[in-house]
């Protein structure tokens, strides 16, 4: 189980951030309160655009950053005060984290595989398996630099999932991908669902979110607007798709569209 408590996350900005930004302000509210829970076998969605705070508390998920304020917890586990026990559970997969183009996907597999202290019997199951599954197998001995996008990402994909997490957090995961690679990658949360994991994934894919996600939150300016399954999103709204209820809060608590 994933829970944010009151999380909110503020970052300082310097004096170039500023005039990128054209704000005067010294800080940058990133995330504000945000409390949901993400439960045992189900696919939690988080919703918005661009800059809404979705990655910032994702990464605060993964222990990779500190909340200013709150707290997050994965099964029970303090992202601070638990941060290794909390990275033996998660698998975090994001567009940003890039893998290195001279090695293999063979290779790298067994790299992060020892480094989650399995045994090389441990990450060959694995390899076979993940591998079959997002056909990769007759192209894991070619360096990553040599491989297709949608290739990249599902090697990425497979590296992340190597210690078999309860918890697997996606930033954005078909965010670039071809129809093909998109579904291959879509299917496989459906598994991991099926398995029991607890999946939580950003997404700004409207279509994508309704047709995986059993619940669903929606940030907008780094504040929870909406929480829900989509057809109580829906009530909410009184709309009659997700896409027409995002656009009705974001005129509601967001910038003028």
């Amino acid at each position: 189980m994933i829970e944010f408590k009151n999380l909110t996350k503020i970052y300082k900005l310097n004096k170039k951030q500023q005039k990128q930004m054209k704000i005067s302000d010294t800080t940058k509210i990133a995330v504000e309160n945000l409390s949901l829970t993400a439960n045992e076998g189900e696919i939690f969605g988080l919703l918005g655009t661009n800059g809404a705070g979705k990655t910032t508390a994702l990464r605060c998920l993964a222990t990779l950053l500190v909340p200013t304020r709150g707290s997050v917890s994965v099964n029970g586990f303090d992202t601070v005060k638990d941060a290794v026990s909390v990275r033996e559970n998660i698998g975090f997969l994001t567009n940003e984290i890039k893998l290195d183009p001279q090695f293999s996907p063979r290779y790298l597999m067994g790299f992060f595989g020892r480094l989650h202290g399995m045994n090389e019997s441990e990450v060959e199951v694995r390899r076979e398996e993940l591998f079959a599954q997002f056909g990769i197998t007759e192209f894991q001995d070619k360096k990553i630099e040599e491989l297709s996008t949608g290739m990249k990402q599902k090697a990425a994909i497979a590296v992340s999932l190597i210690h078999d997490p309860k918890v697997i957090i996606f930033d954005e995961p078909t965010n670039g991908l071809d129809i093909i690679t998109a579904r291959a990658v879509t299917d496989y949360l459906q598994k991991l669902k099926e398995q029991g994991k607890t999946i939580i994934m950003s997404t700004h894919i409207m279509s994508e979110a309704e047709k995986l996600c059993d619940r669903i939150a929606i940030i907008i300016e780094g504040k929870l607007t909406a929480n829900g399954t989509l057809a109580e999103i829906l009530a909410q709204t009184d709309r009659s798709d997700l896409e027409d209820a995002f656009f009705t809060l974001y005129q509601k608590h967001g910038k003028a569209v």
